[in-house]
């Protein structure tokens, strides 16, 4: 199975924060990525997502570096790549898209991803469900 991965799933693999439902998705999502053929698709924005809630949970005190380095480890040994046509699509398409369902950049990135390939979207953000997507 291949999907488009959103840093709202990915991040509640390290937090364990959020509803209960959204715990729960999150780590069926991440026992998914765990088979063999499957793997996800990202946008180029989704480490720098990452690396921000990263820093910031740290600096909250909601995780300890040692729990950041091993969340990364793990990220390193699921299948997940990197998309080298969102920067071009940022200015067009990924615009068009945040313009049309008022969403952030950030997040129409993965929705014109995901739209773009055909891929279901793996996501918990709510303005992301509403446009038409299948999900993991």
């Amino acid at each position: 199975m291949n999907f488009v991965l959103d840093a709202s799933v990915t991040m509640r693999w390290l937090l364990l924060d959020g509803k209960p439902a959204d715990r729960a998705y999150a780590l069926r999502v991440l026992d998914t990525m765990k088979q063999a053929e499957t793997s996800a698709l990202v946008p180029v924005t989704w480490g720098l997502e990452v690396s921000n809630v990263i820093a910031n949970a740290e600096v909250k005190g909601l995780v300890r570096e040692v729990q950041s380095e091993a969340f990364l480890e793990m990220l390193g040994v699921v299948d997940i790549g990197v998309d080298s046509a969102t920067f071009p699509k940022a200015l067009s398409d990924t615009l068009q898209i945040a313009r049309r369902y008022r969403l952030s950049a950030y997040d129409a990135s993965y929705l014109e991803l995901a739209m773009r390939e055909g891929l279901p979207l793996a996501t918990l953000d709510e303005d992301c469900s509403k446009p038409p997507t299948r999900q993991v």
